[in-house]
């Protein structure tokens, strides 16, 4: 039988990460004081290591300088690559109409070619 998974508000993982960082204490110490499992507690440290890096971590986190700098340039990257695409497509498509009216072309100078050999 399967037991139902407890929910930790934000209050409960924020105090408990701040109690290991301030004391210092081992995270499977400060689990155990607090009723929790370890593997709970390091998985919220981790995220807190995380979401402390520039650009980091949560969903509402803002990127730093240089990897906006990189998203514009690669953004700029494939509007140009897109445009360059859709150029040779065009002409792709121009070179294939050409191709099959010379064929068109060659076909019937082919069967005006035959019917004249045969005489009629």
């Amino acid at each position: 039988m399967a037991s139902e998974r407890r929910g930790f508000d934000r209050e409960l993982r924020a105090g408990a990460v701040r109690i290991v960082k301030e004391t210092g204490k081992p995270v499977a110490q400060v689990a155990r004081d607090l009723g929790i499992n370890p593997y709970t507690l390091n998985n919220w440290m981790h995220m807190d290591r995380l979401a402390e890096r520039p650009g980091g971590g949560g969903e509402n986190s803002v990127p730093a300088e240089s990897e906006r700098e990189e998203l514009a340039r690669l953004r700029r990257e494939k509007a140009e690559l897109a445009q360059r695409h859709a150029q040779e497509k065009a002409a792709w498509e121009k070179e294939c109409a050409e191709l099959e009216d010379e064929r068109d072309v060659l076909k019937r100078s082919v069967v005006l070619w035959v019917k004249e050999a045969m005489g009629r």
